[in-house]
């Protein structure tokens, strides 16, 4: 086993490890190491609700995210700030004291139109999530 020191070897070892026919297989490696390394899941997650307190009654919250482990974090967090109550739904009595902060404007991802998909390919895989301070 050898110390990988370069990111062309990394590349290389990648590229000889998997058998797909993806054109760069390896983009997936790297970006999977930028978002750890920059801790980037959890900074979105940590932030969202942080935002959303310093936003004016009607604000709204916009966020593109481009690829599925950002925007589940987004939806989840969404979908729980825009519920009163958070507890187990077997409880007879709401005991969490959650308050609603948000209204949804999108329940659903809005996508990219045919039209931004010709003159934006790299468009193809954002969707945005859009909510509203109560």
């Amino acid at each position: 086993m050898h110390e990988i020191n370069t990111t062309l070897q990394l590349r290389n070892i990648v590229m000889k490890s998997v058998n797909t026919n993806e054109a760069h297989p390896e983009k997936r490696v790297f970006q999977a190491l930028r978002i750890e390394v920059n801790r980037e899941l959890e900074v979105l997650e940590n932030t969202l609700e942080k935002i959303v307190d310093r936003l004016n009654k009607n604000g709204r919250l916009c966020v593109i995210t481009f690829h599925s482990l950002e925007d589940r974090i987004v939806k989840n967090k969404f979908k729980e700030m825009s519920k009163k109550c958070i507890c187990p739904p077997d409880f007879p009595v709401c005991v969490c004291n959650h308050e609603k902060k948000v209204k949804l404007i999108s329940k659903k991802p809005i996508l990219p139109s045919k039209e931004e998909l010709k003159v934006n390919s790299r468009s193809h895989s954002a969707k945005l999530r859009v909510c509203e301070r109560v």
